[in-house]
């Protein structure tokens, strides 16, 4: 595979035939690897030799490996050295991001991609976004800030990412009041269940009769999870690993892992073919066994009694520093 057609190909043809989300995430993993490199020896014939050393991430669901079928971007870079090298890396940004879209992963609406200056910086300039977006704490920086968090490495050197993620752990440490902003920019879950426990599923457009499971289902647990791996200076992105991380120190989160890994089954089972990006994060209410209605119902709730355990978790921890 050594064009963007090719691996297209390769996307096409093999992406229907994984069997779990575990299977599924680590394809997407492959195929965007793959992409990159491309796209970075493309670069380097156009530009010259790669000038310091970097970092590409990935963020949101490709960090936190909860992909489905279809999957937008989410990334940035970081970088090493001089700020005379952005405009190199900016030009890397373009190209992963011309590369990923021709692979069949759409533009982020929301322009969090290495693309864009606010995701492709120095880890000095980085080091300081993190501190201007937790100083500021408005709903707006900490959605970006936690958007941030959920990020791991896929090509390049870790300890960039690393380091990073020490200075936000540092600063939450020496400014705990910023917890209490955090949950409430996640306190928010979108209703999922009527008050006479029908599922509610989009009134109108195109996605009328579909519930939409990655906002009123998933998003409990992954910012549950997310908020615990804070307190606990976890690095980890998956909202898998981080249960696996913290359950000891945490033994509530037990009898919420398994329940977080049937969701994923329960989700790959009934996204796995949509048909596009807008349509996977949706399951048609009347495709679903009365079963099924009711264990969706339980993952819905499930997750916001898992949330509410956390918020009170949190300000113990906090009270002990």
């Amino acid at each position: 595979m050594n064009n963007y057609e090719e691996i297209k190909q390769f996307r096409e043809q093999y992406i229907k035939e994984k069997e779990n989300a575990q299977q599924l995430n680590a394809f997407h993993d492959k195929v965007m690897e793959k992409t990159v490199h491309v796209a970075m020896e493309k670069v380097e014939r156009e530009q010259g030799q790669i000038p310091a050393p970097f970092a590409f991430f990935i963020m949101g669901s490709a960090g936190r490996q909860e992909q489905s079928v279809w999957s937008d971007q989410d990334h940035g870079i970081i970088f090493e050295g001089d700020e005379q090298f952005t405009s190199y890396f900016l030009t890397l940004g373009e190209e992963i991001v011309h590369g990923l879209e021709m692979v069949g992963y759409q533009k982020c609406d929301g322009k969090v991609m290495a693309s864009e200056p606010m995701w492709t910086k120095t880890r000095q300039s980085w080091e300081k976004k993190i501190h201007e977006w937790l100083d500021n704490a408005t709903w707006q920086s900490l959605r970006h800030f936690s958007t941030f968090f959920d990020s791991r490495v896929l090509i390049g050197n870790s300890f960039l990412l690393s380091d990073v993620k020490q200075v936000a752990f540092e600063y939450l440490e020496q400014h705990v009041h910023v917890y209490e902003r955090l949950i409430d920019n996640v306190d928010f879950i979108r209703k999922g269940i009527g008050i006479f426990g029908q599922l509610l599923p989009e009134q109108s457009g195109e996605m009328s009769g579909r519930i939409n499971i990655k906002t009123t289902t998933i998003f409990p647990y992954v910012n549950a999870l997310r908020l615990l791996a804070l307190v606990d200076k976890c690095e980890e992105a998956s909202t898998a690993g981080r249960f696996q991380l913290l359950k000891n120190k945490y033994p509530f989160l037990q009898d919420y892992e398994e329940i977080y890994l049937k969701l994923l089954k329960f989700k790959h089972l009934y996204t796995k073919d949509a048909k596009d990006y807008d349509e996977v994060h949706h399951v048609a209410v009347k495709s679903l066994r009365k079963r099924d209605k009711q264990e969706l119902k339980s993952f819905m709730k499930n997750g916001s009694e898992l949330f509410q355990k956390t918020k009170k978790q949190v300000e113990i921890e906090c009270s002990k520093w």
